[in-house]
């Protein structure tokens, strides 16, 4: 049974998407993005399958639990949801995609109600041992509706068979299960000691469908981190020239 939803995309750099909902249609979002929802849509939160469903999402950095919402009125009502950063936010048909599409941990927003919504640990340990965010992929099952968050802006490409993209692993949003997917070892003295993108690249085979984002979060968060550190770091200088100063000038008055 299809579980499609009518909705709409609002806004640029910061988006959200309304869905529509029919009488008793319901959809599943992750725990903090719903931003608005009328009258008789009900919201109930649980870990979407059982203790064990909830460790699970907890292993890929998200909340235990997951909200859905029912619209449990006589007529159409909407609910909105907001995405959590700058970027852009894109539908997903899982049943164009083979039923099956894989996304990053912090991508996926929002899905129609009856899309499943596990975790997948790609097939070779060196993707977890050395490719960082590559390790634990978030799968979404089903024949309707989902929508996943891309920092920045979002790249669509469909790999033939065969083509091949090497990809940083944070700029993967998504891609079809088909996709074959791996961590390779780029090599080298001076990529590990000048090249600052990290030994390590994600293999992108195929054929099927890729996303890609141009602002992962994770770096969003390290500029900032960064920028932080270093107006600390600059306004600690001159806190401290500031106070030699004082005590050079206290100093020499105590003497005279």
């Amino acid at each position: 049974m299809a579980h499609q939803i009518d909705y709409k995309i609002q806004g640029d750099d910061m988006q959200l998407v309304e869905i529509e909902l029919d009488p008793k249609e319901g959809v599943r979002a992750e725990v903090g993005t719903m931003l608005y929802m009328e009258e008789k849509v009900e919201m109930q939160t649980s870990t979407g399958g059982g203790l064990w469903k909830g460790f699970k999402r907890m292993l890929t950095g998200d909340s235990f639990f997951i909200s859905s919402f029912m619209n449990n009125g006589t007529g159409k009502k909407h609910v909105a949801f907001g995405a959590p950063y700058p970027g852009k936010i894109v539908p997903l048909d899982l049943k164009r995609s083979g039923g099956k599409f894989l996304c990053q941990k912090d991508s996926f927003l929002c899905a129609a109600e009856g899309i499943d919504i596990d975790i997948a640990f790609t097939k070779r340990l060196g993707a977890g041992l050395f490719g960082g965010e590559g390790f634990i992929l978030q799968r979404l099952s089903g024949d309707g509706l989902a929508f996943i968050h891309a920092g920045g802006t979002v790249i669509e490409r469909t790999l033939k068979t065969g083509e091949e993209l090497r990809v940083d692993t944070g700029c993967i949003v998504g891609f079809e299960e088909k996709v074959d997917y791996d961590i390779r070892f780029i090599g080298g003295f001076k990529n590990a000691l000048f090249g600052g993108e990290g030994l390590f690249l994600a293999m992108l085979r195929g054929p099927g469908k890729i996303y890609l984002q141009s602002l992962p979060f994770s770096r969003l968060a390290d500029r900032i981190q960064a920028a932080t550190w270093k107006n600390r770091e600059e306004r600690g200088g001159i806190a401290g020239i500031g106070e030699s100063a004082l005590g050079g000038i206290l100093g020499g008055d105590r003497k005279f």
